[in-house]
């Protein structure tokens, strides 16, 4: 598998899991797919190709509940990290590494959906069959 073909393959699934999430919308910011609700971004996938950033995994950057940033980076900073952008509670999640888990992946877009999404958005998701 070449590089850009594994690039597109993590970008699909984090894609997937932003897109079946309520009134989603997917745009680009700063060159780069961002996902958003009520034109409120809560998720931006970043590649190293294509930003000049210190970090060099293909990652994601999220809206993430108060104090969770930092349990997470504690837990696992080889998986998570402080991204460069995206406000102090923002988290990054590299999707580059042999141990991701896409269940992981949807539980951290579903946290930052639920940080900007508009409360009836969030009740919508909470009763969804």
């Amino acid at each position: 598998m070449t590089a850009s073909t594994r690039t597109e393959d993590l970008l699909r699934g984090l894609r997937d899991r932003c897109l079946a999430l309520p009134e989603v919308t997917e745009g680009p910011t700063h060159g780069a797919p961002t996902w958003f609700v009520r034109r409120r971004s809560f998720v931006k996938f970043v590649d190293p190709a294509g930003h000049r950033l210190a970090e060099r995994s293909i990652a994601f950057w999220a809206a993430a509940p108060p104090g969770a940033r930092d349990e997470l980076i504690a837990a696992d900073p080889e998986q998570y990290f402080v991204p460069r952008f995206g406000g102090r509670a923002w988290v990054g999640m590299r999707l580059d590494t042999p141990r991701l888990e896409w269940a992981e992946v949807g539980e951290i877009v579903t946290d930052a959906y639920r940080q900007v999404a508009p409360r009836f958005l969030v009740a919508r998701l909470d009763h969804a069959p």
